[in-house]
């Protein structure tokens, strides 16, 4: 996956007008003009990196002068200590320019750490861990690239990516036939058609209406097992609810196809990295 560059371009420049406003005052008033000053990107703990990319950005749109050498990349592992990358050029831009980038980085990079730490857990098994759309509006592109990085992988990046027919689809369409029924009338042949169930009744009734993908909403593992036997292979199966705080091993060893985690984006910690000049 990758970050379109449009997007961006566009997000730095709708970002910079919500942090500067009118004008950097501290730094207009304290800097003298054409001060130029170099620094470093230090990591004050380990984890996975991700936003280097976009840090590098944020510097360019501040000030195309601004040189930005990163010693490391995204997906790399640092260290605490690590000196991730060194920035020289105008001291006033690089100043109004920081805390973006350090907002940016570290956020992606604690999502790519949390996600690297699930799918170190389910390595060895079929399980996929997957991300949700429970993302911070405006940031969901940004965020879910840290998942990718991090060695997840994405669910839907928006509604128009596939009909996932949740508990108040259900109740609204009158039942689970009733919802894939009218959904396999109107989506076309390349999306497919995914159904949230809480028992192994619900299952049965997804996945005998054409269901592709069968969500396990909130299931023990016991009942997952007996979801993943009931099945047989005819639908993919996906465990969610309130995954982050389970034992992720223990959920995969049930023979589920893939864990969605909304808490790899939605309530992740951001990553301790900090800007020193020299």
């Amino acid at each position: 996956m990758k970050i379109d560059q449009d997007i961006l371009k566009s997000f730095i420049r709708r970002a910079f007008a919500e942090d500067v406003g009118t004008g950097d005052i501290t730094t207009q008033a304290t800097v003298p003009e054409g001060t130029n000053i170099s620094g470093k990107f230090i990591a004050k703990e380990s984890g996975i990196l991700c936003g280097v990319g976009v840090a590098k950005a944020v510097f360019s749109y501040a000030d195309p002068n601004i040189t930005f050498k990163p010693n490391f990349h995204d997906g790399d592992a640092v260290q605490k200590g690590d000196i991730i990358a060194a920035v020289s050029g105008d001291a006033a831009a690089i100043l109004t320019g920081e805390r973006l980038a350090l907002n940016l980085m570290q956020r992606m990079s604690g999502i790519a750490t949390n996600t690297h730490a699930a799918v170190l857990q389910v390595a060895g098994t079929k399980a996929k861990i997957v991300d949700t759309r429970k993302t911070t509006p405006g940031l969901r592109v940004f965020e879910k690239y840290a998942v990718h990085t991090g060695g997840g992988t994405n669910h839907r990046f928006n509604l128009a990516d596939g009909v996932l027919i949740k508990d108040n689809h259900i109740k609204a369409a009158g039942g689970i036939t009733q919802a894939v029924t009218a959904a396999k009338a109107v989506a076309p042949h390349t999306l497919k058609i995914e159904v949230e169930v809480e028992t192994l009744e619900q299952l049965e009734e997804a996945i005998k209406a054409g269901a592709d993908i069968v969500m396990l909403d909130n299931m023990d593992n016991e009942t997952m097992k007996k979801a993943v036997t009931q099945t047989a292979g005819r639908a993919i199966l996906e465990a969610s609810g309130n995954m982050g705080e389970k034992n992720l091993a223990d959920v995969a060893a049930t023979g589920v196809d893939i864990i969605s985690i909304g808490a790899l984006t939605h309530s992740v910690k951001a990553m301790d990295i900090s800007l020193k000049f020299d």
